[in-house]
């Protein structure tokens, strides 16, 4: 975990696919007037992300699901905003709007051509995330309530990973991160809302999910400092930037206080 030499010291941070690449920008950012210090992310989706701080294995975790009370034994969680999910398909698709009812039906594969949803008379590609995926929990949490995922679904193991077969397959649909959303791909309006970050910040738009830093109650100096950091003015302007609507301001002094709590 950490382990530092003579002239440097490190940081791991491991976990969901979709925070992956807000933390490598705020990696980046920070280490660039932190020339001592290593910061490592990788990937392997929330339930790694989870795990590895249960285990004390990484010194921060990432998540893009809301924990159960089981995963919140032990886990400090810092909220560092909220992200819509894009429901996408190719841009060749004719189809644009969609109900939450026919993306679970689709999804759950009770609509199998893209004629019965105003589309071409055409196969539906569906494609999913792995099991353990945060993505994928929150989405089955808010459109698939207690349908299941088709079996023959595609499986892939990333976000980027779904936008690439959207954008090779005319007849995909697949869900992904909006704050990784490319003009490779079409975001469809669901239920008569656009996905933004006003729709996602007021609400309207219902298909969004947090971005979660996951500690311990015990860390070294050089992880409390990249912490207080991440959540200072300077670390939340990236955030906005990365399309992450941030913690309120009653919300980021509960989290700099718990930050300030944490044993060194």
């Amino acid at each position: 975990m950490f382990n530092p030499s003579s002239n440097s010291h490190r940081i791991d941070i491991a976990g969901s696919t979709s925070v992956q690449p807000l933390a490598e920008i705020l990696d980046n950012t920070y280490s660039k007037n932190h020339s001592d210090l290593l910061i490592n992310v990788q990937g392997g989706g929330s339930g790694m992300g989870i795990r590895s701080i249960q285990q004390k294995i990484t010194n921060i975790g990432m998540s893009s699901e809301h924990l159960t009370k089981e995963d919140e034994k032990g886990v400090t969680e810092l909220k560092l905003g909220d992200e819509g999910i894009v429901v996408c398909v190719n841009n060749k698709n004719k189809v644009s709007n969609l109900t939450s009812q026919q993306i679970k039906d689709i999804f759950s594969g009770k609509i199998s051509n893209w004629k019965d949803v105003g589309g071409d008379n055409s196969e539906i590609h569906v494609i999913t995330r792995e099991d353990g995926s945060g993505t994928r929990t929150e989405f089955e949490s808010i459109l698939m309530e207690n349908e299941r995922i088709k079996k023959d679904a595609i499986v892939q193991s990333s976000t980027n990973a779904i936008e690439q077969s959207v954008t090779n397959d005319e007849n995909a649909i697949g869900y992904i991160s909006y704050a990784t959303i490319t003009d490779n791909v079409k975001d469809l309006i669901i239920d008569g809302v656009k996905i933004s970050d006003k729709t996602i910040s007021d609400g309207s738009y219902k298909l969004k999910r947090p971005y979660i830093f996951l500690i311990h109650d015990n860390e070294n100096e050089y992880v409390k400092n990249f912490l207080n950091w991440v959540f200072s003015s300077e670390g939340i302007e990236i955030i906005k930037h990365k399309k992450i609507i941030p913690p309120t301001e009653n919300e980021l002094k509960t989290i700099r206080n718990t930050i300030s709590n944490i044993s060194t």
